[in-house]
């Protein structure tokens, strides 16, 4: 799943890619599977997992869940006081 410039910080935070936020999904992911989640520019943000299949993401409102957030890139930021 590839996100939008404007969704990137949103989803670095820990929050869900909501449709609005999604710019391209690969073809065929079904419900609940994993999926790695990609800025515009290829580069991997983090991973989580399918909350809607493909076929479903076209039919869904700008405001539904598309990836459900497991882990990003910024996760080690945010718990570095819990670490040590």
């Amino acid at each position: 799943v590839w996100v939008k410039p404007s969704a990137e910080m949103s989803y670095l935070y820990g929050n869900n890619v909501l449709k609005s936020g999604m710019s391209r999904i690969t073809e065929s992911v079904p419900q609940y599977a994993g999926v790695v989640v990609y800025s515009m520019n290829d580069i991997p943000l983090g991973f989580g997992v399918a909350a809607q299949s493909t076929e479903a993401c076209k039919d869904l409102e700008a405001g539904g869940n598309v990836v459900l957030h497991q882990a990003d890139i910024g996760e080690y930021l945010r718990v570095e006081d819990e670490m040590f």
